[in-house]
């Protein structure tokens, strides 16, 4: 049975539901963004080719992925500006939530982290059939199981930077590394905006140590090798709205201001291969209980996305 919110929880003078729902209690699709195949068959449309398989494991990224449709689009950037709003009643949910996380006081990023847990487009993403399909075949045919998702932000004419980094630096709470990450555009992504930048084959470069992620935007480099240095030529990827980029938790990249009249916003996509376990005996997550050292991440807060079930 699909979940529907109860009448009974929305105020007549307020735009929000009374009552919040907590979305993660739900592993399988619970609106109409997205429809889960229904034969064998129906997935062969989403299937990355064997090119684009190796142009990721050579490189550690792979742009251009089409995951989302306009109308689609419409609906998750209005669940965006309803989540954007600190009084949000399901504000809680959020395992992060940073109204301007940017060190720079001139510009804004925001960054969230759980909006899965409150809306039911950003709930039913995990489970795009065309997110899952090429998710598991870039970690090689295994099991997709949910990490986090985020949110990234950048208003017009003062959006902050993302600075370079490595995804995995950040999550070595969590073992072995078996991760993968899909930040897919909200709106057209350039140069001009704050478009995602790679550095190709930096995952290869093994693990390096982490910078403040929306602080200066060079600040990895301090801890690069000067061979690493020497190498590293950045590639902007730009995309349209509803396309994705797929990358490896140890590819450093990162994003520029956004100097251009128009906003850059993206949802991102954290998933890594069933079997990964908890590295720490501390919080993994904010609000979500501890998981011991050494057990598996999965349950309510780590779902399987692929293989899965619609219902």
């Amino acid at each position: 049975m699909k979940w529907q919110p109860d009448a009974t929880h929305f105020k007549p003078e307020s735009k929000y539901m009374n009552t919040i729902n907590d979305l993660s209690h739900f592993h399988h699709l619970i609106g109409n963004l997205f429809k889960w195949p229904e034969k064998p068959s129906d997935w062969n449309k989403y299937r990355l080719s064997e090119d684009q398989i190796e142009f990721y494991k050579k490189n550690g990224y792979l742009p251009n992925i089409k995951l989302l449709e306009d109308w689609q689009i419409d609906q998750l950037n209005k669940e965006l500006v309803d989540l954007m709003d600190p009084e949000h009643p399901g504000h809680s949910l959020f395992y992060e939530f940073h109204s301007n996380e940017s060190s720079d006081p001139a510009t804004v990023l925001f960054h969230s982290l759980g909006q899965w847990r409150i809306t039911l487009g950003f709930h039913d993403i995990l489970w795009n059939p065309a997110f899952v399909m090429a998710a598991s075949q870039l970690l090689d045919g295994r099991f997709v199981r949910f990490w986090h998702d985020q949110l990234f932000c950048k208003p017009a004419n003062h959006g902050g930077v993302v600075a370079w980094h490595q995804d995995y630096s950040y999550w070595t709470n969590t073992r072995p590394m078996q991760h993968l990450t899909c930040w897919v555009g909200l709106d057209d992504s350039d140069i001009d905006n704050g478009c995602l930048r790679y550095i190709p084959g930096s995952h290869h470069w093994g693990l390096i140590e982490k910078p403040e992620l929306a602080g200066e935007m060079d600040g990895i480099k301090g801890f690069l090798t000067s061979e690493q240095r020497d190498n590293f030529q950045a590639i902007p990827v730009e995309m349209k709205k509803g396309y994705g980029v797929f990358h490896h938790p140890l590819i450093v990249h990162g994003s520029y201001e956004n100097r251009s009249n128009r906003s850059r916003r993206a949802v991102v996509l954290n998933v890594f291969a069933d079997g990964t376990e908890s590295a720490t005996h501390e919080e993994i997550l904010e609000g979500v209980p501890v998981i011991p050292a050494g057990e598996k991440l999965d349950g309510q807060f780590f779902p399987l996305l692929y293989p899965s079930s619609p219902w």
